[in-house]
């Protein structure tokens, strides 16, 4: 099964990217949040991958980063739930929202999704409330690697932790816009 592509993107539509790799070109179907990170067109681009295999077709399915794909990965196991509608939900709300609908079983945030009435909402809740990771390991990774990059980039671990934290605090919850926020917190 292919886990990643790293290679050109060559065209960038909302309904899916392809990424040329090696003189090959990828169909990839990514949600919108993934599709608003991409570089322009003709610039290198690295995809998580999930791949689904059908009798008539094999289809790639994109993310920014693992944490995003486990979810999606997640999400396809609930009885209902395709790939599409997966990558509808994903493109609805982020990682961190969707994992505290769940945890809190926010019904209403679940419902206001594209593509899920009442009844899936209660089967996503039902179904993955005891499977999902908790939320302070997701913190506590997003949070340990943008550190790790400060501390990279030349910052003491104290400066890089307490930056860190402002950002975390102000509700930002992927790392770009942590180490975003950081950097110009570290930089007054």
């Amino acid at each position: 099964m292919i886990a990643t592509l790293r290679g050109k993107l060559i065209r960038k539509s909302p309904e899916e990217v392809i990424v040329e790799v090696s003189g090959v070109g990828y169909e990839v179907k990514v949600p919108l949040g993934t599709l608003s990170e991409l570089p322009d067109v003709g610039k290198g681009v690295f995809l998580y991958i999930h791949t689904t295999v059908k009798d008539d077709a094999i289809e790639l399915y994109g993310f920014q980063n693992e944490h995003e794909r486990n979810l999606f990965r997640r999400l396809i196991t609930v009885t209902g739930v395709g790939p599409r509608l997966a990558l509808n939900i994903l493109s609805g709300s982020s990682v961190s929202d969707l994992l505290y609908a769940i945890e809190h079983e926010d019904l209403g945030l679940l419902t206001r999704l594209p593509g899920i009435g009442k009844k899936t909402a209660q089967r996503i809740l039902f179904e993955l409330r005891e499977r999902l990771p908790a939320r302070e390991k997701e913190e506590d990774a997003v949070c340990i690697d943008a550190t790790s990059a400060l501390i990279n980039l030349g910052y003491k671990k104290t400066q890089a932790q307490e930056a860190v934290k402002v950002a975390y605090d102000k509700g930002l919850r992927d790392i770009e816009s942590i180490l975003k926020e950081a950097l110009k917190y570290l930089n007054k």
